[in-house]
């Protein structure tokens, strides 16, 4: 007997959010077990109000724009869920006869989809989690579906703004990337470097407190040496204490909201050093530009999003879709299932390995790793300066 399944979409949009889509409701569409492919209008505040719509009457050719498409066409939320709400859902589900459920998203989603499977356990309903962040925080998996792209905007836009910044060195930029308490986006800046003294000169990831005297030591230094210096920081960046580096602006109940690192940092060279600064801060540009997106973050949000539809259907529940590589010389990945109890608000950060003994950069073993995400090279420019050096 034919069942429905339901996607939600929970926390942050990227690049790739809409290919897992593709990839859920193509994979639907093909398998005889399944009839309505309903998306979650909104994510997971949707399934309360029962905002639901037949994915699986959408034509395949308009179908394929998901994957260009940035963003999440389902949208998304982060609606905070109480005890009530779970118990509300399983009878949801039953309504609308849905059998399979899917939740794509990042650590908060795989928490809500981890409370969710709990509660369906001694039901006829499978729940599979699909990955997604450009954060690359979940944990257990080598990396998401998301920050391939994200990786490669970091690396073409810090590759730009060096070309700007040799043009007329008389400034420091700094550049801040978004992550949270991760530094994987930061740490991605470093595969716009092609020679010897380019641009990133300094990279500062949240993983290690963050030393002004170092910073400005450091900045200065470069600054005598080649003019122009370009900085990659992370939005999270903390003291020795575990403090922001920058005080908060905004409380609520919920959240606490912080000043732009970038511009605190700039302010701080001006102040202490006497040199021209600005601050630059992409920030949502980074997660929705589908023009920059990865082709191999593409492909495996797909990947990931089809075999989550396989999972379910198979009767399996409670686990996500994972991304392992597989050794070996050329790049390949594996999708292991992963228990949802093992991702759930479970935050992975960048290991030692990946992070200069001064804190200031990454180390090469961090750009073998990330370079095959990005799937291409950088643009080749020219610049009449080097040939002089």
């Amino acid at each position: 007997m034919k069942a429905n399944l339901l996607v939600v979409h929970g926390g942050g949009p990227t690049a790739v959010m809409n290919s897992s889509l593709y990839g859920v409701i193509m994979e639907a569409k093909q398998n005889q077990a399944i009839d309505k492919i309903y998306g979650a209008i909104g994510g997971t505040e949707a399934i309360l109000t029962g905002n639901f719509l037949d994915l699986g009457l959408t034509s395949d050719e308009q179908l394929e724009r998901l994957l260009h498409t940035p963003g999440t066409a389902i949208g998304s939320s982060r609606f905070a869920l109480e005890d009530e709400h779970y118990r509300q859902m399983v009878e949801i589900f039953k309504q609308h006869k849905i059998k399979y459920v899917l939740f794509n998203g990042g650590n908060g989603t795989m928490d809500t989809c981890g409370k969710v499977y709990r509660i369906c356990q001694d039901e006829d309903i499978c729940v599979i989690g699909i990955p997604k962040t450009i954060d690359n925080d979940l944990a257990i998996i080598d990396h998401a579906p998301g920050f391939g792209s994200a990786a490669k905007y970091i690396a073409h836009s810090v590759a730009g703004v060096a070309q700007d910044v040799k043009a007329l060195p008389i400034h420091v930029t700094v550049i801040e990337t978004m992550g949270r308490n991760a530094g994987w986006i930061t740490a991605a800046s470093a595969l716009a470097r092609k020679a010897k003294d380019d641009a990133p000169h300094l990279i500062y990831l949240p993983e290690r407190p963050f030393n002004e005297a170092e910073f400005l030591a450091d900045v200065e230094e470069l600054y005598q040496r080649l003019g122009g210096v370009v900085v990659v920081v992370s939005e999270g960046l903390k003291n020795e204490q575990g403090e922001s580096i920058v005080p908060p602006i905004f409380k609520t109940d919920r959240a606490i909201y912080y000043g732009d690192v970038s511009a605190h940092l700039a302010n701080l060279i001006i102040k202490k050093l006497g040199i021209k600064a600005r601050s630059e801060k992409p920030g949502l540009l980074g997660r929705a530009s589908s023009y920059l997106q990865s082709k191999v973050d593409r492909d495996e949000a797909v990947r990931v999003g089809r075999e989550a539809v396989q999972v379910a259907i198979s009767g399996e529940s409670g686990v996500m879709i994972g991304i392992d590589r597989v050794p070996g010389e050329t790049y390949q990945i594996k999708t292991p299932r992963i228990p949802l109890d093992q991702v759930m608000l479970h935050e992975k950060t960048l290991p030692e390995a990946f992070i200069n003994a001064r804190g200031n950069d990454v180390t090469a073993e961090f750009i073998d790793w990330c370079a095959p995400l990005i799937d291409d090279d950088l643009p080749q420019f020219l610049n009449f300066k080097d040939q002089q050096q």
